[in-house]
Order: C-alpha cells, then sequence, then structure tokens
C-alpha cells in the first residue's frame, strides 16, 4: 500500500518497536508481498508498485527501512519487468552491513521505504542498435538483467540476448535460472524466449563452466560452448554489472573487443553499472 507522504507514519521495526517520523515528499512507504531466501548470502523480496511509480528496464533506486530517525538508503537496481504490477529486488546478505543486515529479516507485511527517482546506465537507450547483446554479471548483479530479459522491448531491439551470471556456488544461481525457465511459459515473453541464452559459470563449485567470464571470452571457450561468433563491435553490444573488479576487467574486455563505453546522454557499444548493496 501506499503511505501518504508529508505524515507522521508509525512503523513496525523487526525487533518489535514502535517508530514514528514523517515520510518526506520524496519517498514512498511500501508494503513487502513476498520474501524468499536462495542461500545464506542471498534472497529476494518484493513489494507493492507505488501508483504512477515508472522505471526503465535495468535502472535502480534508493531503497531503506524504517529503523532510525535518519534511515539509510543503498541502490538497487528493480528486478522486475517494467509492466510488473509489484517490484522485485534480489539482495545479497552482509553480515554487519547498514541496510542489508536488518533487511535480510524482512517478513510479508513489512514497511519498505523506497526514493522516488529512478536512475541508471543499463538501459536500451544507452546502447546505439545491434544484432546481439550480452548480459555479463555476477552474484546480485544479475537483478537489473533480470527486468531487462522480460522486456519485450529488448526483443524488438536485439535478435539475440545472452545472459552470463558467474557466482561462487550453484545454489546461487538459482534466481537467474528460475526466471530463465518461466519464460517459455510466460504470456508476455514466452515468444521471444529463443531468443535468449543463459550462461551460468561458478568459480569455487564445481559446474558445467567454470571460471571467470572474461577468461571465457579471451580463451573461446565461451564462444565453443555457445556456438556463437567472437564479440565484434558491429553487431554486439554489452552491458556490465557486479563487483568492481568485475566492471573494470569486464570493461577492459569490452575495449580489447573494440566496444566503447555509453551513457544515457551518448549512446555506444558498451555500459556499465557502478551503483552496489553493501
Amino acid at each position: 500500500m501506499d503511505v501518504p507522504l508529508n505524515s507522521a507514519v508509525r512503523h513496525n521495526t523487526n525487533n518489535g518497536a514502535d517508530l514514528s517520523y514523517p515520510i518526506a515528499d520524496n519517498i514512498f512507504a511500501q508494503t513487502v508481498t513476498e520474501v524468499k531466501h536462495y542461500t545464506d548470502r542471498l534472497f529476494k523480496f518484493r513489494i507493492t508498485r507505488p501508483e504512477g511509480f515508472r522505471f526503465r528496464s535495468g535502472e535502480f533506486v534508493m531503497i531503506g527501512l524504517p529503523n532510525a530517525v535518519k534511515p539509510v538508503f543503498r541502490a538497487y537496481s528493480v528486478a522486475s519487468p517494467v509492466w510488473d504490477e509489484e517490484l522485485e529486488f534480489f539482495s545479497i546478505k552482509v553480515l554487519g552491513g547498514p541496510l542489508t543486515e536488518h533487511l535480510q529479516r524482512i517478513k510479508i507485511g513489512d514497511t519498505i521505504l523506497m526514493r522516488k527517482k529512478s536512475t541508471g546506465t543499463l538501459v536500451l537507450d544507452a546502447l546505439i542498435p545491434g544484432k546481439r547483446l550480452y548480459l555479463l554479471s555476477t552474484g546480485t548483479g544479475v537483478a537489473p538483467f533480470a527486468s531487462v530479459i522480460r522486456d519485450p522491448e529488448a526483443y524488438e531491439r536485439f535478435e539475440e540476448m545472452v545472459l552470463i551470471q558467474t557466482t561462487r556456488e550453484v545454489a546461487e544461481l538459482n534466481y537467474a535460472a528460475e526466471l530463465v525457465s518461466a519464460l517459455r511459459s510466460d504470456p508476455l515473453i514466452g515468444e521471444f524466449s529463443d531468443q535468449l541464452k543463459f550462461y551460468p559459470m561458478t568459480t569455487r563449485e564445481q559446474s558445467n563452466h567454470m571460471g571467470r567470464i572474461t577468461n571465457a571470452m579471451k580463451s573461446g571457450q565461451f564462444f565453443s560452448d555457445t556456438n556463437l561468433p567472437p564479440v565484434n563491435a558491429e553487431e554486439d553490444r554489452m552491458m556490465i554489472c557486479g563487483s568492481m573488479v568485475m566492471l573494470k576487467e569486464c570493461a577492459a574486455m569490452a575495449e580489447e573487443f573494440g566496444l566503447e563505453e555509453g551513457a544515457n546522454n551518448a549512446p555506444a557499444t558498451y555500459v556499465v553499472e557502478k551503483a552496489f548493496v553493501d
């Protein structure tokens, strides 16, 4: 539900105490509708969508909890598609993290605070037209791509999309695997499902594809596994989201392939996202 703005709102915090403070003009107070824990490190949650809230696939918002007079806000990519009636987020659990330490304990019915403005660079408008779109992610960096792969416009712009996620363990791939599997029966996106390839990778636990995506692409193993041609700047576009180390390595690789970094006001052939959760 939407909570009226500019009014004192009483929230039930996770420790059972009540806290009352004014909600600002630029903040929505929304209700948790679903929580699912995938591992001891990863979980997703869904909240009600504010009336009139609009965003572009791949954008992020700032969210927080009503557990302090001045709540901590962090950037979270909106994982749900633009047409969804609710908003979905995919989060890591950080011991001692100023937000995630508490966020991981939310339950259905709890309140989530969300700033009204969405923004980000992982949007289709930041790329010039191409044939194939690569979505490179590590861990929860797959969240913005969860929105992109469920956007009909993405399939209209690109003949193929290739979602790549690298995690430490196999179970950490389950969120993305569920999404990809569900696409085939989705009444809106199902007809486009053959245009999407999913390439899951792990770095610690044994799986079909081991190692870093940069090594797999540079060695040619990735292209051998997928029967895709090597990346070329004429046809291929790339979005990158993950840790700082991953962003640096993948951006350097993209430029070795001849791609150029783009932005909302200057579209090009690859983009990166630099907003993180701690």
